[in-house]
């Protein structure tokens, strides 16, 4: 016993020092926060913090309402009923997931433009000439940007909820229309109740993406807390005051969460899993096909429009002989040499982490609680994170180069700071719940039967990770590897702010293209991301129909 406990304090060490790592930032921020000049938080609160806070409210407020009805709405439409293009529907509703917010923002600014297609075709159809005589709102607007961030982010409440609803047994709704109800209040007080923890959930990771969204808010002229950090630090050089902003996104973060966890505390549902699941009642003629439109709205909204669109500029561009530009595709190389790094990283330090949980045999609670501080980034927006990884690495930088004096070498240069480096640690700590969660569940799923066998035949705590669970854990890590570079290839705030001086990621290259308002090779950087998007989608879709099948 004492040898395995010594075999395993390397993987113990491990985890200690990761979730010290990514606890760091956060305590460096808040430091640096609470330490600022009096006279920075009067301006802030007097001239900034309002109007940004109004903003950031009302834009989760709208988001988080428009979002919930249209998963809800989807998630209830794919398992209650059945119509034609159903089964294509039940995983079609998740594309919008493949399509990162800015580049929705991106691609409809330059839809919905005054000269635009949308807009030309209108005054067509109205009989007016011109863009004076007529034209739609514009987009770049607070409810502009509640629409477009709503029909992007709702597969996060779609995906929750209709496993919920899936798992469900048919004999409750049976219940329900034997006391009377009709398909409405059975859905309304039986089958909605049952869902809440998982709209809960859904529904917090639509809030957290809308708060640590930069691009299509910075587009569409929303000045929230994320974008007012941005421009604080980069075009303002106050750092101080961008940490003191941050710690305010930071403070809403967590009463973001602590509101979802309390919203489904005490809500737990324990039902007979061989009880039949719900089965979709056919929907005839036009109701049929009135539920197919309703279902592919969503889809066409949020994936379909923006994707085509950004195809077709791409294609012109490619068609009249003008090939992605060195320049472009330098920053396509970048972006995959930075998100293997940071994929490597993440699925070795997860490994570590959910090994640990494995083979700690007491402290429950300790290793429940390192194991959530080892999550922690990912509820942080990319801004918080980026200002707080600042310091502990400012302070790294000067120990390096107190050393390198006194060896004797040159104290000059950075080593962390300015190099790719500092890019690929933030998308570590930002994305490090991806592995950890993937690799405990499978971990979780091998009975400890066959660690009690394992040791038997003579393995140490090494050996069975390598023999044993590794092979048994392939298809979570490749999953884990998946989803982490994909998100690291779309990752636009923590980059922005990080990224060294000629370094550009795709997701960057985009962002300046828009800024410049030229959009023709900036949609070929925004169709790769949406074509690397398109991978976890659909292993997401096939995940979510298997267990029907």
């Amino acid at each position: 016993m004492a040898t395995g406990r010594f075999q395993a304090w390397p993987w113990h060490t491990g985890t200690v020092l990761t979730a010290l790592a990514v606890l760091a930032p956060v305590l460096a921020l808040v430091g640096q926060a609470v330490q600022g000049s009096g006279a920075h938080w009067d301006h802030l609160l007097q001239f900034v913090l309002p109007d940004a806070l109004a903003q950031t409210l009302f834009l989760l407020a709208g988001v988080g309402l428009l979002a919930a009805a249209l998963g809800v709405g989807a998630a209830w439409l794919v398992t209650a009923y059945d119509f034609p293009a159903r089964k294509v529907l039940s995983w079609a509703l998740l594309l919008p997931l493949a399509v990162p917010t800015y580049i929705v923002a991106y691609a409809y600014l330059d839809i919905l433009h005054p000269i635009g297609p949308v807009q030309e075709a209108v005054r067509a159809l109205l009989g007016y000439a011109s863009p004076r005589e007529f034209r739609l709102p514009d987009p770049r607007s607070l409810p502009g940007a509640i629409v477009l961030l709503s029909f992007v982010l709702y597969p996060y409440v779609y995906l929750t909820t209709r496993s919920m609803f899936a798992s469900q047994a048919a004999h409750l709704m049976e219940a329900a229309r034997l006391l009377g109800y009709g398909p409405w209040g059975a859905f309304r007080h039986v089958a909605l109740p049952l869902a809440r923890p998982a709209i809960a959930v859904g529904l917090c990771l639509v809030l957290l993406e809308t708060l640590n969204d930069i691009g299509a808010s910075e587009f569409l002229g929303v000045q929230t807390l994320t974008v007012t950090i941005y421009t604080t630090w980069v075009t303002r050089s106050d750092l101080a005051g961008a940490a003191q902003i941050a710690l305010v996104t930071l403070t809403l973060v967590t009463v973001l969460i602590a509101v979802e966890r309390h919203g489904r505390r005490r809500l737990r549902y324990t039902g007979n899993r061989r009880a039949a699941p719900i089965r979709p009642r056919r929907l005839p003629g036009a109701a049929g096909w009135l539920a197919t439109l309703l279902g592919v709205t969503p889809v066409l909204i949020g994936f379909v429009a923006p994707a085509a669109y950004l195809l077709a500029l791409a294609l012109e561009r490619l068609g009249g002989g003008q090939g992605p530009s060195p320049a472009l595709l330098r920053a396509a190389g970048q972006t995959l040499t930075v998100s293997a790094l940071a994929t490597v990283i993440v699925l070795a330090i997860g490994l570590v982490v959910a090994w640990s949980r494995r083979i700690l045999p007491r402290a429950r609670a300790w290793r429940s609680a390192l194991s959530r501080l080892t999550t922690l980034g990912y509820a942080v927006p990319g801004t918080v994170l980026a200002i707080g990884l600042l310091f502990p690495l400012m302070a790294i930088e000067r120990g390096l180069a107190a050393l390198r004096a006194t060896i004797g070498l040159d104290p000059t240069g950075l080593v962390l700071l300015g190099t790719p480096a500092a890019l690929a640690l933030a998308y570590v700590i930002r994305f490090l719940t991806i592995p950890v969660g993937t690799l405990e569940a499978g971990l979780d799923r091998i009975p400890p039967s066959i660690d009690q066998a394992a040791r038997l035949l003579g393995e140490n705590v090494h050996g069975m990770l390598r023999r044993v669970h590794l092979p048994l854990l392939r298809p979570a890590l490749a999953a884990s590897a998946l989803l982490v570079f994909v998100d690291a290839m779309k990752e636009l705030p923590a980059t922005l702010l990080l990224r060294p001086l000629n370094f550009d990621t795709l997701a960057t290259w985009l962002y300046a293209e828009a800024a410049r308002g030229t959009y023709e090779e900036g949609a070929i950087a925004a169709l790769g991301i949406v074509a690397a998007g398109l991978l976890p989608v659909i292993l997401l879709a096939r995940l979510l129909d298997r267990p029907a099948s």
